[in-house]
């Protein structure tokens, strides 16, 4: 189950949360119906009498008949909702509003562009920290909070993500809760990240209460096996189980529905705490990153690798793709994988289909191009949803935090660079950069092209905002360059996308007390 914590503490003062999104649906605003335009009507005066008293009468009613009729007839019902009336078994809905829609807001006759109200930096501000979030976290030993955000950049964002408490998968009715934290970062559409959203946690949690089963200690391994496991299954049901439905009797837009998450496909990375042993499991597919920070005895933060990026860079993944697929060597090619940045990845079926089965769907269901003939497509598959899973012991008093991230961030810094943001955050001693501070100048994108650095430099570190993640958002956008980060906020997408990917952020902090 996932619940809200309450306030977060002192310096650490809470985000107001949004529901998610993006990770989650569009919820249509709502709209009043229209006011509706008077209606004036002139009348003419009836011959002449020769007395005064029935003309008075006569000029009296008339004047006052377009008001009676107007208030008869004219009621405001912009907050009236349409009423609905059936008629055999069809249902109409009938609005009592009776004259076109009042456009209270026409558009200016100088420039057709309006005005937000907000300075740029405020802006900037709004943008990055609409879906932020902040929660304090009460009674899980060695975590005090944890802080969020997401920015998209395609529409909709194609990332998800998840957070919260969740019953421990074994132990006694006294076990508390574990925490989980989850970021998915969706390609070719947002379907699969959604189900990963909905679903990964609830597989993964099932397979590790399989464990209790067996009775005595859990072993380290035997969890791996189990989160590998759960990963392995639930990409399993989705894309061979899409295998089935074109034969099956199943209408052909639920067939259609349910092949969506195969076409689309997505990276996982997720971590599991369990306050009993203070052990961290994160178990990555994919390239999104997970990174833990010390302090050392010299007072800096270390940056330590909890996952590995597996993308066709990755030299143990060109070795294992080689090995799994003898004789192809052009499977890897540029650092993609037949064309694609990762080597692991939940969908995709595009990489795990066996051909004539693709030809297939595209022709019944308008599924997704074919890889042939620009990729060799000889024996898929040629990914795999199956993490690797690393356990590492937090808490016990020592000062420590975990940032968890999609690819939006890491392509605009490293590891260590984002530790030592955290870390000035923390410490909040970047006086220079404070709100206000003046921007260093006048700025296009062809300066990207002339020395001026498109990633995080320390030289435009900011440290202005109250939440952690929001705080590495800015910084991997431009920081104290207002202009370079407002420049990539203006685009909408598909411009956006030439300047900024969708970006999804967590920063947990394990510690007993509160930070300074």
């Amino acid at each position: 189950m996932f619940t809200s914590l309450g306030e977060a503490r002192t310096r650490l003062l809470r985000v107001p949360t949004t529901s998610p999104i993006r990770h989650q649906g569009l919820v249509p605003r709502n709209q009043n119906h229209p006011r509706h335009s008077h209606s004036h009507y002139s009348t003419k005066g009836a011959s002449s009498t020769p007395s005064n008293k029935p003309r008075r009468i006569a000029l009296a009613s008339a004047l006052c008949a377009p008001a009676v009729w107007w208030f008869t007839t004219n009621t405001d019902t912009s907050n009236t909702p349409p009423t609905s009336h059936k008629n055999g078994n069809t249902t109409t809905n009938t609005n009592t509003a009776n004259d076109a829609p009042c456009l209270h807001h026409p558009p200016s006759a100088d420039h057709w562009f309006a005005e937000t109200g907000l300075s740029e930096e405020d802006e900037v501000t709004r943008l990055i920290s609409r879906d932020a979030y902040s929660f304090p976290v009460r009674n899980v030993p060695g975590v005090s909070r944890y802080d969020g955000v997401q920015v998209g950049s395609n529409d909709p964002c194609e990332d998800r993500f998840v957070h919260g408490k969740f019953a421990a998968p074994w132990g006694d009715a006294t076990q508390g809760p574990w925490m989980a934290w989850g970021v998915f970062d969706g390609h070719l559409g947002g379907q699969m990240a959604e189900v990963l959203r909905e679903r990964l946690l609830g597989f993964v949690r099932y397979r590790l209460g399989l464990l209790s089963s067996t009775g005595g200690d859990v072993s380290e391994e035997a969890v791996h096996r189990a989160i590998m496991d759960g990963f392995v299954s639930l990409d399993d049901s989705i894309v061979k189980g899409a295998m089935e439905l074109p034969e099956s009797e199943m209408p052909l837009a639920e067939k259609v529905k349910r092949l969506a998450p195969a076409y689309a496909g997505s990276c996982a990375l997720l971590s599991l705490y369990d306050p009993a042993s203070r052990m961290l499991h994160v178990a990555c597919t994919g390239d999104s990153r997970a990174v833990l920070a010390r302090k050392g005895a010299d007072g800096k933060w270390e940056a330590i690798p909890l996952s590995v990026d597996q993308t066709g860079k990755n030299e143990d993944e060109i070795a294992r793709l080689q090995a799994e697929h003898p004789g192809e060597d052009d499977v890897v090619k540029g650092g993609r994988v037949l064309g694609l940045a990762v080597s692991r990845a939940f969908g995709d079926c595009q990489w795990k289909w066996p051909l004539e089965f693709q030809e297939d769907v595209q022709k019944r269901f308008y599924g997704p191009a074919l890889l042939t003939p620009r990729y060799p497509v000889r024996t898929p598959p040629y990914l795999t949803a199956e993490p690797v899973v690393t356990s590492t012991r937090v808490g016990g008093g020592e000062p420590a935090f975990l940032i968890m991230a999609t690819d939006g961030l890491w392509d605009m810094m490293s590891s260590q660079q984002a530790v030592d943001l955290v870390g000035k955050w923390l410490e909040g001693d970047d006086k220079s950069s404070r709100p206000g501070m003046k921007s260093p100048g006048r700025f296009d994108f062809g300066r990207f092209w002339n020395g001026v650095d498109w990633r995080f430099v320390e030289e435009r570190t900011a440290v202005q905002d109250e939440n952690a993640a929001v705080h590495l958002v800015r910084n991997s956008l431009g920081g104290n360059h207002h202009e370079m980060i407002a420049g990539r906020l203006a685009f909408s997408f598909p411009a956006s996308r030439r300047v900024r990917d969708d970006v999804t952020v967590q920063v947990v902090f394990f510690h007993e007390g509160p930070h300074k």
